[in-house]
């Protein structure tokens, strides 16, 4: 996999998410995600919420060790997350840990005795659990640069940027893996990544590069798909003339074919979605079939027929939908932002196809390449029409940071009393089925108002010569669950 910044081995201070799916390996967490998303026991056997649901309360197992012999206690729990809330909450820290949402849900946690752990809520809410998918360390060792863990592997050496040798934990708990060592050889760029794949010095590789789409047809290669937290949508400003009207931003909507930006730009390394929800789990709703309205379907003649609508006309015949306003003729002509990635140019060739399609239904769209720097600048500034922009999803399955009025992620300036309220409400949810209920009246009022377009979560790729898991649902951070549970075939 490629590795090129990771100097240390604590797994609060990642810094790569490819090296999280190692760190997965060594260290485990109080619960974790079925296929479904859903919370399941894991070094936590069961879980309970007090009255006010302000404290959730952890019976631990009794059989977890660290790799040295001592036992994994609630002591332990309360200390990894006391030190992951001081952490993020450091401002002289110049990485404040890749767990540092955790800190507007939780307070604090400590032990009651060696096996509950009490967690304090800063408000009840079922995201809470989400939030137990930490790695837990041992309490001496929450700052070591290289803390020992639980799981099922052990580093036995690591050298920054060449290697990491893994070797059963046969302290684990778990059933012994017939997959004694895991030899991990980091690259710098996708070129020597997939190089050392296709001349056999490795048995497999991770990686995001679509470059890689061309092994996955062969019949000496198993591909096997992953779904990363990066959803990549299609930013639209509230505050733009032209997009006031929601009729246009569902003709944006309509007009644009989500499944043809993944086939041509990403080769279908993606996982469709319409919502910021991932489908396929319990949280995913498409409130088309209840409305008796198909919001999200690809429809050319539906656009073209809101946009006549909404009075934007192809007066003069040239190909693009104008309308007078203030006493001028204006064009229906929208600025595109787009940043790049390094080594990677799918998102400008996605931004291009978004142009293209548009233009079909009479919208010129000119598109911007920028930096990462200068797209966020526009995007604060609100100086925009159409961004090309990914979003960073946290474990916990809370929309709200882009869909509430005032939150920061809320870059189209979409601001209403409704979603406002769902957000609010959702947030004092402290069971799964009110907090689903919640979730899709969001997504259905997300759907009505259109104040942005999802695409598709990005996709990652195993490529490997012997399959290593039977688990159905791949997904960042845990690229490689399962191989402690089943034999390489």
């Amino acid at each position: 996999m490629i590795s090129v910044k990771t100097q240390y081995l604590n797994p609060l201070w990642a810094l790569e998410r490819d090296f999280q799916s190692l760190h997965s390996l060594m260290y485990e967490s109080l619960i974790r995600l079925n296929d479904s998303y859903e919370p399941e026991p894991y070094v936590a056997t069961e879980w309970m919420a007090s009255n006010d649901c302000k404290s959730w309360t952890f019976r631990l197992r009794n059989d977890v060790y660290f790799s040295d012999g001592t036992q994994l206690t609630a002591y332990d729990v309360a200390a990894t997350v006391n030190e992951i809330i001081r952490l993020a909450k450091d401002e002289n820290a110049e990485n404040h840990g890749v767990y540092a949402a955790m800190r507007y849900v939780i307070s604090s946690a400590q032990a009651n005795d060696a096996l509950t752990v009490v967690i304090n809520a800063s408000r009840p809410y079922y995201g809470v659990i989400y939030a137990m998918n930490f790695p837990i360390l041992k309490a001496s060792e929450v700052q070591y640069e290289y803390p020992i863990g639980s799981g099922p592997y052990r580093a036995d050496a690591f050298s920054p940027a060449n290697y990491l040798y893994l070797s059963y934990n046969d302290r684990w708990w778990g059933e012994e893996p017939q997959v004694k060592n895991i030899n991990a050889f980091f690259s710098a760029t996708n070129n020597e990544l997939t190089a050392d794949y296709e001349y056999n010095r490795v048995d497999a590789i991770v990686t995001r590069s679509v470059t890689t789409a061309q092994y996955r047809g062969g019949v000496t290669s198993v591909n096997i798909d992953y779904r990363t937290r990066q959803l990549e949508t299609l930013l639209l400003n509230m505050n733009s003339y032209e997009l006031e009207d929601v009729r246009v931003r569902y003709a944006i909507r309509y007009a644009l074919d989500p499944d043809a930006l993944s086939n041509n730009a990403y080769y279908g390394m993606t996982a469709r979605t319409d919502t910021p929800m991932p489908r396929g789990t319990w949280m995913y709703y498409d409130p088309s079939d209840d409305a008796g309205e198909d919001y999200f379907t690809y429809n050319l003649e539906k656009a073209n027929r809101l946009l006549d609508e909404a009075g934007w006309i192809d007066t003069n015949d040239d190909g693009v939908r104008d309308m007078t306003r203030e006493g001028k003729r204006v064009d229906l002509s929208l600025r595109l932002w787009v940043y790049e990635e390094a080594e990677n140019s799918v998102r400008v060739e996605t931004a291009n196809q978004i142009r293209d399609q548009l233009a079909k239904a009479g919208i010129t769209v000119r598109v911007y390449l920028v930096s990462f720097a200068l797209a966020k600048e526009r995007l604060q500034a609100g100086n925009f029409d159409l961004c090309l922009a990914a979003y960073q999803m946290d474990s916990v399955p809370d929309p709200g940071f882009l869909l509430y009025g005032p939150n920061t992620g809320n870059y189209g300036r979409y601001r209403t009393k409704e979603m406002n309220d769902l957000i609010t409400e959702l947030r004092k949810c402290y069971d799964q089925y009110s907090y689903q209920q919640k979730l899709r009246q969001i997504q259905a009022l997300f759907a009505k108002d259109c104040p942005f377009i999802c695409l598709y979560y990005r996709g990652g790729a195993v490529l490997t010569r012997r399959l290593y898991t039977n688990v159905r649902d791949i997904r960042e951070p845990e690229v490689l669950k399962g191989i402690e549970s089943i034999g390489v075939q």
